[in-house]
Protein backbone atom coordinates (compact mmCIF):
# COMPACT_ATOMS: atom_id res chain seq x y z
CA UNK A 1 0.00 0.00 0.00
CA UNK A 2 1.46 3.24 -0.76
CA UNK A 3 -0.17 6.02 1.01
CA UNK A 4 0.06 10.19 -0.77
CA UNK A 5 0.19 12.66 1.67
CA UNK A 6 -0.83 16.00 0.44
CA UNK A 7 -1.74 19.29 1.85
CA UNK A 8 -5.36 19.65 2.57
CA UNK A 9 -6.28 21.90 -0.46
CA UNK A 10 -8.36 21.19 -3.36
CA UNK A 11 -5.12 21.40 -5.97
CA UNK A 12 -2.95 19.37 -3.57
CA UNK A 13 -5.69 17.01 -4.08
CA UNK A 14 -5.87 16.60 -7.60
CA UNK A 15 -1.89 17.22 -7.82
CA UNK A 16 -2.04 13.54 -5.48
CA UNK A 17 -4.33 12.49 -8.39
CA UNK A 18 -1.90 13.36 -11.20
CA UNK A 19 1.03 11.49 -9.66
CA UNK A 20 -1.45 8.11 -8.62
CA UNK A 21 -1.39 7.59 -12.70
CA UNK A 22 2.19 9.22 -13.28
CA UNK A 23 4.10 7.14 -10.90
CA UNK A 24 1.02 4.24 -12.13
CA UNK A 25 -0.10 3.52 -7.91
CA UNK A 26 -1.95 0.62 -8.05
CA UNK A 27 -2.47 -0.23 -4.58
CA UNK A 28 -2.61 3.23 -3.31
CA UNK A 29 -4.88 5.84 -0.70
CA UNK A 30 -4.35 9.61 -0.50
CA UNK A 31 -4.63 10.98 3.02
CA UNK A 32 -4.58 14.87 3.93
CA UNK A 33 -1.70 15.50 6.09
CA UNK A 34 -3.71 16.58 8.67
CA UNK A 35 -6.09 13.23 8.75
CA UNK A 36 -3.09 10.92 8.53
CA UNK A 37 -2.47 8.95 11.34
CA UNK A 38 0.36 5.77 10.95
CA UNK A 39 -1.35 3.02 11.42
CA UNK A 40 0.55 0.71 8.71
CA UNK A 41 4.01 0.51 9.53
CA UNK A 42 4.38 -1.00 6.24
CA UNK A 43 2.59 1.42 4.41
CA UNK A 44 5.07 3.59 1.54
CA UNK A 45 4.55 6.84 2.29
CA UNK A 46 4.73 9.27 -0.59
CA UNK A 47 4.39 13.45 0.34
CA UNK A 48 3.04 15.13 -2.92
CA UNK A 49 4.16 19.25 -2.82
CA UNK A 50 0.88 20.59 -4.82
CA UNK A 51 1.79 21.60 -8.41
CA UNK A 52 -1.20 23.48 -10.05
CA UNK A 53 0.22 22.81 -13.52
CA UNK A 54 -0.64 19.08 -12.12
CA UNK A 55 -3.49 20.05 -10.66
CA UNK A 56 -4.92 21.97 -14.13
CA UNK A 57 -3.58 18.64 -16.17
CA UNK A 58 -6.29 16.47 -13.99
CA UNK A 59 -8.82 19.32 -14.12
CA UNK A 60 -9.08 19.99 -18.18
CA UNK A 61 -9.29 16.10 -18.58
CA UNK A 62 -12.32 15.91 -16.40
CA UNK A 63 -14.09 18.82 -17.67
CA UNK A 64 -13.41 17.52 -21.76
CA UNK A 65 -15.21 13.87 -19.89
CA UNK A 66 -17.59 15.09 -17.30
CA UNK A 67 -17.47 19.11 -18.11
CA UNK A 68 -17.77 21.93 -15.55
CA UNK A 69 -20.36 20.64 -13.63
CA UNK A 70 -19.09 17.22 -12.95
CA UNK A 71 -15.55 19.32 -11.89
CA UNK A 72 -18.19 21.03 -9.55
CA UNK A 73 -19.91 18.23 -8.02
CA UNK A 74 -16.53 16.94 -7.20
CA UNK A 75 -15.76 20.10 -5.70
CA UNK A 76 -18.61 19.91 -3.21
CA UNK A 77 -17.32 15.69 -1.99
CA UNK A 78 -14.33 17.77 -1.55
CA UNK A 79 -16.06 20.26 0.68
CA UNK A 80 -18.62 17.65 2.40
CA UNK A 81 -15.31 16.64 4.33
CA UNK A 82 -16.69 13.25 4.47
CA UNK A 83 -14.15 10.55 5.69
CA UNK A 84 -13.70 8.67 2.02
CA UNK A 85 -13.80 12.39 0.02
CA UNK A 86 -10.39 11.13 -1.49
CA UNK A 87 -11.24 7.93 -2.50
CA UNK A 88 -14.20 8.61 -3.91
CA UNK A 89 -13.02 11.01 -5.97
CA UNK A 90 -9.68 8.97 -7.11
CA UNK A 91 -12.26 6.29 -8.26
CA UNK A 92 -14.53 8.88 -10.28
CA UNK A 93 -11.31 10.20 -11.99
CA UNK A 94 -9.97 6.75 -12.83
CA UNK A 95 -13.66 5.76 -14.14
CA UNK A 96 -13.95 9.03 -16.33
CA UNK A 97 -10.25 8.29 -17.69
CA UNK A 98 -11.39 4.47 -18.52
CA UNK A 99 -14.71 5.58 -20.06
CA UNK A 100 -14.03 8.82 -21.62
CA UNK A 101 -17.07 8.58 -23.96
CA UNK A 102 -19.40 8.65 -20.96
CA UNK A 103 -20.47 11.08 -17.58
CA UNK A 104 -19.53 8.39 -15.28
CA UNK A 105 -21.29 10.67 -12.65
CA UNK A 106 -24.42 9.78 -13.68
CA UNK A 107 -23.61 5.75 -13.59
CA UNK A 108 -25.69 5.40 -10.04
CA UNK A 109 -25.12 1.92 -10.48
CA UNK A 110 -21.68 2.38 -9.08
CA UNK A 111 -21.57 2.30 -5.22
CA UNK A 112 -18.92 5.17 -5.69
CA UNK A 113 -20.83 7.26 -7.98
CA UNK A 114 -23.76 6.84 -6.03
CA UNK A 115 -22.48 7.77 -2.44
CA UNK A 116 -21.34 11.32 -4.50
CA UNK A 117 -24.65 11.74 -5.50
CA UNK A 118 -25.98 11.53 -2.09
CA UNK A 119 -23.18 13.26 -0.71
CA UNK A 120 -23.43 16.36 -3.37
CA UNK A 121 -27.16 16.26 -2.97
CA UNK A 122 -26.41 16.89 0.73
CA UNK A 123 -23.54 19.53 0.75
CA UNK A 124 -26.09 21.36 -1.98
CA UNK A 125 -28.85 21.62 0.48
CA UNK A 126 -26.86 22.83 3.23
CA UNK A 127 -26.22 25.74 0.91
CA UNK A 128 -29.10 26.26 -0.07
CA UNK A 129 -30.02 26.35 3.94
CA UNK A 130 -26.91 28.66 4.30
CA UNK A 131 -28.58 31.68 2.04
CA UNK A 132 -31.52 31.49 3.51
CA UNK A 133 -30.67 31.51 7.69
CA UNK A 134 -27.72 33.94 6.94
CA UNK A 135 -28.20 36.54 9.88
CA UNK A 136 -25.98 39.86 9.14
CA UNK A 137 -25.56 42.09 12.43
CA UNK A 138 -24.04 45.34 11.86
CA UNK A 139 -20.80 46.11 13.89
CA UNK A 140 -19.40 49.61 14.82
CA UNK A 141 -17.55 50.32 12.01
CA UNK A 142 -20.11 49.72 9.91
CA UNK A 143 -19.66 46.12 8.18
CA UNK A 144 -22.27 43.79 8.10
CA UNK A 145 -20.99 40.44 10.10
CA UNK A 146 -22.98 37.00 10.14
CA UNK A 147 -21.73 33.82 11.84
CA UNK A 148 -22.49 30.44 10.74
CA UNK A 149 -21.58 26.34 11.46
CA UNK A 150 -22.42 24.42 8.56
CA UNK A 151 -22.20 20.76 8.50
CA UNK A 152 -19.85 21.30 5.40
CA UNK A 153 -17.77 23.32 4.31
CA UNK A 154 -20.08 25.55 2.62
CA UNK A 155 -18.58 28.97 2.23
CA UNK A 156 -17.19 28.48 -0.77
CA UNK A 157 -20.66 27.70 -2.69
CA UNK A 158 -22.19 31.23 -1.38
CA UNK A 159 -19.84 33.59 -1.89
CA UNK A 160 -21.29 34.50 -5.09
CA UNK A 161 -24.93 34.55 -4.01
CA UNK A 162 -23.98 36.89 -1.38
CA UNK A 163 -21.63 39.05 -3.34
CA UNK A 164 -24.24 39.57 -6.05
CA UNK A 165 -26.78 40.36 -3.04
CA UNK A 166 -25.24 42.57 -1.18
CA UNK A 167 -22.92 44.66 -3.65
CA UNK A 168 -23.53 48.31 -1.67
CA UNK A 169 -22.51 47.43 1.92
CA UNK A 170 -19.82 45.83 3.16
CA UNK A 171 -20.35 42.48 4.91
CA UNK A 172 -18.00 39.40 6.37
CA UNK A 173 -19.42 35.67 6.83
CA UNK A 174 -17.62 33.89 9.62
CA UNK A 175 -17.52 30.15 9.84
CA UNK A 176 -17.42 29.31 13.57
CA UNK A 177 -16.75 25.78 12.63
CA UNK A 178 -13.42 25.71 10.23
CA UNK A 179 -12.28 29.55 11.37
CA UNK A 180 -12.29 31.51 8.65
CA UNK A 181 -14.53 33.64 6.66
CA UNK A 182 -15.78 35.31 3.42
CA UNK A 183 -15.17 39.00 3.42
CA UNK A 184 -16.30 41.82 1.01
CA UNK A 185 -15.65 45.45 1.15
CA UNK A 186 -17.55 47.13 -1.84
CA UNK A 187 -14.36 45.95 -4.03
CA UNK A 188 -13.01 42.72 -3.37
CA UNK A 189 -14.89 39.00 -1.86
CA UNK A 190 -11.98 37.31 -0.52
CA UNK A 191 -11.43 34.77 2.20
CA UNK A 192 -10.02 35.65 5.60
CA UNK A 193 -8.05 33.33 8.10
CA UNK A 194 -8.07 34.97 11.66
CA UNK A 195 -5.09 33.85 14.27
CA UNK A 196 -7.77 33.13 16.87
CA UNK A 197 -10.85 32.06 16.58
CA UNK A 198 -13.86 34.48 17.60
CA UNK A 199 -14.36 35.41 21.25
CA UNK A 200 -18.07 36.00 21.68
CA UNK A 201 -18.04 38.34 24.52
CA UNK A 202 -15.60 40.43 22.43
CA UNK A 203 -17.81 40.25 19.37
CA UNK A 204 -20.67 41.27 20.94
CA UNK A 205 -19.32 44.52 22.86
CA UNK A 206 -18.31 45.50 18.94
CA UNK A 207 -22.29 45.32 17.84
CA UNK A 208 -23.19 49.12 16.69
CA UNK A 209 -25.16 51.20 18.48
CA UNK A 210 -28.39 50.63 16.64
CA UNK A 211 -28.39 46.78 16.58
CA UNK A 212 -29.85 45.62 19.66
CA UNK A 213 -32.91 48.13 18.55
CA UNK A 214 -32.98 46.62 15.38
CA UNK A 215 -32.59 43.24 16.93
CA UNK A 216 -35.27 43.51 19.13
CA UNK A 217 -37.72 44.96 16.05
CA UNK A 218 -36.98 41.76 14.40
CA UNK A 219 -38.16 40.12 16.86
CA UNK A 220 -41.41 41.67 17.16
CA UNK A 221 -42.27 41.52 13.95
CA UNK A 222 -41.85 37.76 13.87
CA UNK A 223 -43.96 37.43 16.67
CA UNK A 224 -46.43 39.69 15.67
CA UNK A 225 -46.96 38.02 12.48
CA UNK A 226 -47.00 34.87 13.68
CA UNK A 227 -50.60 32.84 13.94
CA UNK A 228 -51.03 30.85 16.91
CA UNK A 229 -53.77 28.98 15.50
CA UNK A 230 -51.90 27.96 12.95
CA UNK A 231 -48.54 26.71 14.29
CA UNK A 232 -47.07 23.26 12.94
CA UNK A 233 -43.97 23.12 15.29
CA UNK A 234 -43.75 19.50 12.88
CA UNK A 235 -43.65 21.27 9.45
CA UNK A 236 -41.55 24.56 11.21
CA UNK A 237 -38.81 22.17 12.46
CA UNK A 238 -38.88 20.08 8.61
CA UNK A 239 -37.81 23.49 6.75
CA UNK A 240 -35.72 25.49 9.58
CA UNK A 241 -33.81 22.79 11.70
CA UNK A 242 -33.32 23.52 14.84
CA UNK A 243 -29.85 23.25 15.10
CA UNK A 244 -29.84 26.31 13.05
CA UNK A 245 -31.45 28.38 15.52
CA UNK A 246 -29.13 29.62 17.89
CA UNK A 247 -28.13 31.52 14.94
CA UNK A 248 -31.54 33.47 13.75
CA UNK A 249 -31.77 36.61 15.40
CA UNK A 250 -35.77 35.69 15.60
CA UNK A 251 -35.23 32.58 17.87
CA UNK A 252 -33.18 34.25 20.54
Amino acid sequence: MTTLLYDGSFDGLFTAVFEVFEYRYKDVEIVSKERFLQENIFAEIHEVITQNDKAERVLNKLEQNIGKPGIHELLKVYLSEDPELERLILSAVKQSIKHPEENILQNYADSDILKISKICKSVSRERHRMTAFVRFEKMRDGVFFAKIDPDFDVLPLIRKHFKDRYQDQKWMIYDLRRNYGILYDLENCDFFYPEEKLDMHQYQQKFHDDENNYQTLWQRYFTKTNITERKNLKLHVQHVPKRYWKYLTEKW
